[in-house]
């Protein structure tokens, strides 16, 4: 995934472009470039890091002009390299382009340019992309036919931003997301509204194979085939305005921090959504529930309250795995997708899969503007706010509390979980971090965690080791406690750190069991629970839950933060683990 924006109008558009690629930073962050637009002649300065790091050395908000683009880049087809940075020139010079997706033919139509007399500099699809405008620019002489042209010849997922030595800014939305942002003077082309935020709250959200022309000012929206096509503008939420991190030094820790409020608002003013919802569950025939990473722990979650609270059968399938597998769905079913950006292209491409057996859609999704959301039958909003930090932490507990919520509306509160506690339980998690901030300094030279958990216990364990391998890069696996003779003992030794979740409900007996097998071969154990045993080599404490389903969020929390002070500890950037993004909306 990467970032994307242009900027046109009345002010110099660098100083603005770097703000808005700062705040989408999360989006890609192994190289950033800018290029602008000033006496028909295009400038550009690209280079490898961060935002800040690089714009410290060669000054890219230093360049002129009143028209420009810029990106941050997550690397998918080419090395980390300061030629394989975005934006990219065309041969002539006259055109530049940044770019986010999968050009699928790029080699077929390089290999034609190739024959053509074009010379390649980079490893990137994308530079196939702005030769390819510049050949059929030379043919057709405007901008409109150019991009007609082009986009019939292109096979993949992507949107782009173009801009032309004299100006213009052209941009494409082909299943990846495109937002206009509209100003008093000015115009912004990015693929978050973050990138403009500080400037409007106006946005028009560009359908799917729509494309966008911005000349002297005036815009003009079009469909593939040059037809002009209506559009609405849009209030975008305040809230976006406040992916700040404050008096933070994470986002990560920020957003921890924030979850005995979040938890709240994942149940406010969505009772009609989770009604409809409830009521279209008891109805089908046939459910599945799919997701991606920490969604689709939260979908292993929902299978378990499910069936053993409402008695309804729920299948799992992971989100990338579904193409794979479309035979198990049926015909006229329903499909429930996790996600908190909406715009992953795993749990996108199992939706239009669904959709082609005539599937339901019903979407639990923390952005309400997405691609997800258009796709979707209904939607349950996360309301959770903005989450920067890559590795998911408040958004998975909204996720948890909205499963709860409709569980609650399928049993008719036989359940009766009180979600203020829920909340006060969080609050007493982050008020003393400081046993946790002892242990992570135990674990930051380790090369090998296990996390155990039975029941409910298991999808958390699995959660648990995704955020330990996303912000500390120790290995971590997630283990069901009773596999544990199946195999994983033989891993256990002295230099092993195994964390039990273990919490004193049903589970507890047997999971002891299989912590004093582990401690039995000099395995340090690391004990989540409410009632203190001497097994354990470290105990972090967790209140006690008047209601058991309440346990697996009182349980993430330790885990979210002994993840980001291990990070802390390695010296490793919780906000940006490497090689990861925030929303995963290629291949």
């Amino acid at each position: 995934m990467c970032s994307i924006i242009g900027y046109s109008g009345s002010d110099i558009a660098a100083p603005i472009i770097v703000k808005g690629l700062k705040r989408m930073e999360y989006r890609g962050y192994d190289s950033v470039g800018v290029a602008t637009e000033s006496d028909n002649k295009i400038e550009l300065k690209k280079g490898v890091g961060k935002v800040q790091q690089v714009n410290s050395t060669i000054q890219l908000d230093a360049l002129c002009g009143k028209v420009g683009i810029g990106h941050t880049r997550w690397a998918t087809h080419g090395n980390v390299t300061d030629v394989n940075a975005h934006p990219h020139l065309s041969n002539s010079g006259k055109i530049a382009i940044v770019h986010n997706g999968i050009i699928e033919n790029f080699e077929e139509l390089k290999k034609q340019l190739e024959d053509d007399g074009y010379i390649f500099k980079s490893e990137t699809d994308s530079e196939v992309i702005v030769n390819l405008l510049q050949r059929n620019y030379e043919i057709t002489t405007n901008v409109k036919d150019t991009i007609i042209k082009t986009i019939s010849e292109l096979k993949g997922r992507y949107s782009f931003v173009v801009m032309f030595e004299d100006g213009t800014l052209a941009a494409v939305r082909y299943r990846e997301p495109l937002i206009i942002g509209i100003g008093k003077n000015n115009h912004f082309l990015s693929s978050d509204v973050l990138g403009f935020i500080e400037y409007t709250d106006d946005a028009i959200y560009i359908d799917n194979e729509n494309f966008v022309i911005i000349d002297k000012n005036q815009i003009q929206i079009l469909d593939f085939n040059g037809d002009t096509v209506k559009y609405e503008i849009t209030k975008v939420s305040k809230e976006f305005a406040d992916a700040y991190k404050g008096d933070y030094a994470h986002y990560t820790l920020k957003e921890i921090s924030e979850q005995p409020d979040t938890v709240l608002r994942a149940g406010e003013n969505i009772k009609n959504a989770i009604k409809t919802v409830a009521d279209h569950i008891k109805s089908s025939n046939n459910i599945y529930i799919t997701g991606s990473g920490t969604s689709y722990n939260a979908a292993l979650i929902a299978k378990q309250l499910f069936l053993k609270y409402a008695k309804i059968k729920i299948e799992t399938i992971i989100s990338s795995e579904l193409q794979f597998s479309s035979y198990v769905i049926e015909p006229n079913s329903t499909l429930i997708t996790i996600s908190q950006s909406g715009e992953s292209a795993d749990v996108l491409d199992a939706v239009h899969i669904a959709k082609q057996k005539n599937c339901k859609i019903i979407s639990i999704v923390n952005s309400l503007t997405s691609s997800l959301t258009r796709e979707s039958n209904m939607i349950i909003g996360m309301n959770c706010g903005p989450e920067i930090g890559v590795a998911a932490t408040k958004s998975f507990t909204s996720q948890i509390i909205i499963l709860y919520k409709i569980l609650d509306e399928l049993t008719k509160d036989d359940f009766n979980i009180d979600f203020n506690e829920i909340s006060h339980s969080i609050s007493i998690s982050l008020d003393n971090p400081e046993k946790i901030k002892q242990i992570a300094k135990k674990l930051k030279d380790t090369s090998d965690i296990y996390v155990l958990g039975r029941g409910i216990h298991y999808p958390i364990a699995m959660e648990a080791s995704l955020k330990l391998k996303e912000l500390t890069y120790i290995h971590a696996e997630g283990i069901p406690g009773g596999e544990l003779k199946h195999g994983p003992l033989a891993l256990m030794d002295s230099n092993v750190f195994a964390i039990i979740i273990n919490p004193d409900d049903s589970t507890y007996s047997d999971t002891m069991t299989s912590a004093r097998e582990i401690k039995s071969r000099g395995a340090k154990i690391i004990g989540i629970s409410d009632k203190r045993s001497d097994l354990y080599d470290y105990w972090i404490e967790i209140p006690k839950a008047t209601n058991e389903l309440t346990y697996p969020i009182s349980e993430t929390i330790p885990i979210q933060i002994l993840s980001y002070y291990v990070a802390l500890e390695k010296k490793t950037d919780p906000d940006y683990p490497r090689n990861l993004a925030k929303s995963v909306t290629v291949k």
